[in-house]
């Protein structure tokens, strides 16, 4: 027997969605707290993103719903028109279509116990009576197939690394068989897919432009990148770090000469929103780069990010396709801080991991001591620099 499928007002969707926004779960553990799948979570946010705007646009809403009744109005009217037959079909008719929202939901409006014969009310309705009798099978609908989803979901959770064929067999442990082919439906249909180290994090976006690499010209006859002063070139990019339940995404900003972090953010999702907040911040705090280097990854190179670095005059670079090496600068500080701080420690929260990691990049940027700016702190290189130019700057000012 199939389920009934849940609905969910408007204002629950909204409650769920600024839980996600607020980043202290990750989106796994706010599905599971109101019973929901993480797709459907995924899709929420992805939709209110979309349409903040109208928000502030309320003529467009009314416009739309105004153009909605007239275009129901016009429909009614012409159906109107055709019937007639008798008084009771006329009744008949009258009454149901004042509440007909879309052709798709006429078969429902048949009425067993009127007088009319359901074959009338059929070809009134323009509907074939096989319809009536027709029940589509829902998509892991049974009570089965939704603990079979979860179970999957617990397990993907657990191990999110597990590709199909170890999931088979993790399922049979659990007593339950499934096929690959099955499994990998399921997967599709609830929004999973197993997760490997990879190089980058970010996936290109084929539509978008991709800007060339930029800091070739630094390069020395070793073919490192050798940037002599801060705020020349800025680098930036993210990681994924793995909780108790999901994964969560960093990422962060780096000046590539004092190797100091400037900004970081850490999300539940991993979308230009992040991107975009990361660099705001920076821009706010710190007088802007020449260069801003990162990956080709979709969220760098989308318009809302590229706009905003054309809006202060900074030069974009981008790796080249498949060459981490590129920015290395960034890639380097990933691996220091997963081996001296996210390694060494089991997170249970994100809010418990954003405490942590807060901690750390406060000590690497004021108390580590760097090899290659010569056993110095980011900050003492960095400030050295901004407070001797403007030492200068004042001093030109009093010569002229």
């Amino acid at each position: 027997m199939s389920t009934k499928r849940k609905t969910y007002s408007a204002e629950f969707k909204a409650k769920v969605v600024l839980e996600v926004l607020e980043g202290e779960q990750t989106i796994n553990e706010i599905a599971s707290k109101y019973e929901l799948l993480p797709a459907n979570v995924k899709n929420w946010k992805k939709m209110f993103l979309e349409n903040m705007s109208l928000a502030f646009d309320k003529s467009t809403v009314v416009k739309e719903y105004k153009i909605e009744l007239e275009t129901v109005k016009k429909e009614k009217d012409m159906i109107a028109k055709k019937l007639g037959e008798t008084i009771v079909e006329k009744e008949f008719l009258e009454g149901k279509l004042e509440s007909l929202v879309s052709s798709k939901s006429r078969k429902t409006f048949v009425d067993t116990k009127h007088e009319l014969s359901i074959n009338k009310q059929c070809k009134l309705l323009h509907i074939a009576k096989s319809t009536l009798y027709y029940k589509p099978v829902k998509k892991f609908g049974s009570d089965e197939d939704i603990k079979f989803l979860n179970l999957l979901n617990e397990i993907h959770s657990e191990f999110p690394y597990y590709g199909t064929r170890r999931l088979v067999t993790a399922l049979e442990n659990k007593g339950v068989n499934v096929g690959r082919k099955k499994l990998k439906t399921a997967m599709e249909y609830i929004g999973i897919k197993a997760l490997y180290p990879k190089h980058k994090t970010t996936q290109a976006y084929r539509e978008h432009y991709k800007y060339k690499y930029l800091l070739k010209e630094f390069k020395n006859d070793k073919n490192q990148v050798i940037i002599d002063t801060p705020n020349k070139v800025w680098s930036t990019d993210i990681t994924y770090i793995k909780l108790e339940k999901g994964f969560v995404y960093l990422a962060s900003i780096i000046d590539w000469h004092s190797k100091k972090i400037l900004s970081w953010k850490l999300s539940n999702s991993m979308d230009v929103k992040l991107t975009t907040d990361v660099l705001k911040e920076v821009l706010m705090l710190y007088p802007k780069p020449e260069i801003f280097n990162s990956d080709q990854g979709s969220q760098y190179t989308a318009k809302e990010h590229v706009e905003l670095l054309k809006e202060h005059d900074i030069k974009i670079s981008m790796d080249g396709k498949g060459r981490s090496i590129d920015n290395i600068c960034i890639e380097r500080f990933w691996r220091t801080i997963k081996y001296e701080e996210i390694y060494l420690n089991d997170y249970k929260s994100m809010s418990e991991l954003k405490y942590s990691i807060k901690n750390y990049i406060e000590k690497y940027n004021t108390k580590r001591l760097h090899s290659t700016i010569g056993n110095r702190t980011p900050n003492e290189v960095y400030f050295k620099y901004i407070n001797n130019l403007e030492f200068q700057n004042q001093t030109l000012l009093k010569v002229s």
